[in-house]
């Protein structure tokens, strides 16, 4: 199968964990046949102080072109530290999901045993946890008004969602559940805004055409304290933007880092697959970044997009060797983890191309 793939590495640690996740790529396609061709793009702050815009429309023309797109991370401290800069990393990131039509944010929260004592949350509350995640991504307050009053002390953002776009995520989420435990549980603040009241209403409403799926609502702040006290009560959890960037973070505690979290972002053209995890300059350049959950990111985009579930499966599989075999990069590590197999960020990737040919 002949696919073409855009590699957008991004800012930060999204250069070196985007190389693993190719890698992975090149492994699968010599295994099994396959033909990737790939480009590369920029994004964020690198495209920013390249030509001053955050997405070029080099960059969202290969996009719009590709089977799939392969994503690292934006951000800057730059942008952190000064909030009255105008141009910014994120902007470039809210306009590629407008443009691409990418509405519905997937995050799996699969939580390998082997990293049951990576986590905060104690193994008996977390051993078993399979949670999928549908947050909606053109809507609510990131892409609503904004702006400050005269007097520059008062600032404002319209959290606004249409019935269309609630509607359209709602059945992604009912579909996945009947592959599933079928349930859904719909995250929201209806006791106090308005947006969550039509949020509910929409959602109850496309929850009667899937009468075999079971259907629960819980307010945003009682769903944070149930993943922390009950992570199994979950099956799929479908929510909005603001909610659904919060939650997901929260979530990656599960799981035991945000480096083993993977996300597809996707619409009903092209897909887009990136890690959770932001930039992380703090870590930038010193080769200890986990690149699991950007091949992890790969081994969605083998399924979703190109329905390689065989591939899929394999990437997965050698994902967890890796972990059997006792190997860590230092966010997963614990007391009990070895030195010698406490890896770097392409020694991972190595063990993982290595583990492939096994699989």
């Amino acid at each position: 199968m002949n696919k073409k793939i855009v590699i957008l590495p991004g800012d930060g640690i999204g250069k070196e964990v985007t190389t693993e996740g190719k890698r992975v790529l090149d492994k699968i396609a010599e295994l099994y046949g396959h033909h990737f061709e790939y480009e590369y793009a920029t994004i964020g702050h690198d495209a920013i102080e390249a030509i001053g815009d955050p997405l070029p429309e080099e960059s969202l023309n290969k996009m719009k072109n590709s089977d799939a797109v392969l994503f690292g991370a934006v951000g800057h401290p730059k942008y952190d530290n000064d909030p009255t800069l105008k141009v910014r990393p994120e902007q470039g990131l809210l306009k590629m999901r407008k443009e691409l039509g990418l509405y519905a944010n997937l995050r799996p929260i699969k939580l390998f045993d082997e990293l049951l004592e990576a986590s905060s949350i104690k193994p008996e509350i977390l051993k078993g946890s399979d949670i999928l995640f549908f947050r909606e991504l053109t809507g609510d307050v990131y892409f609503g008004e904004k702006g400050r009053k005269d007097d520059r002390n008062t600032a404002y953002d319209l959290m606004i969602y249409q019935r269309y776009e609630i509607e359209r995520i709602a059945h992604k989420a009912f579909q996945a559940a009947r592959t599933r435990r079928k349930k859904v549980t719909s995250v929201d603040k209806a006791n106090v805004l308005e947006s969550s009241r039509l949020w509910r209403e929409v959602v109850q409403e496309i929850g009667k055409q899937y009468p075999d799926v079971q259907l629960e609502h819980q307010f945003v702040d009682a769903a944070a304290m149930n993943l922390i006290k009950s992570p199994r009560s979950f099956d799929v959890v479908l929510t909005g933007n603001l909610f659904g960037d919060i939650l997901t973070d929260e979530a990656s505690q599960i799981a035991g880092s945000m480096g083993m979290l993977a996300s597809a972002s996707v619409g009903d053209k092209v897909g887009l697959y990136e890690p959770i995890h932001g930039s992380a300059h703090d870590i930038t350049g010193k080769g200890i970044a986990n690149p699991l959950a950007s091949i992890l990111s790969a081994a969605l985009l083998l399924d979703i997009s190109f329905g390689m579930k065989q591939e899929s499966a394999a990437v997965i599989k050698a994902v967890e060797a890796v972990l059997k075999a006792g190997y860590r990069t230092a966010d997963i590590a614990d007391a009990s983890t070895s030195k010698d197999k406490i890896l770097n960020t392409q020694q991972m990737g190595t063990q993982v191309v290595n583990q492939l040919a096994k699989v």
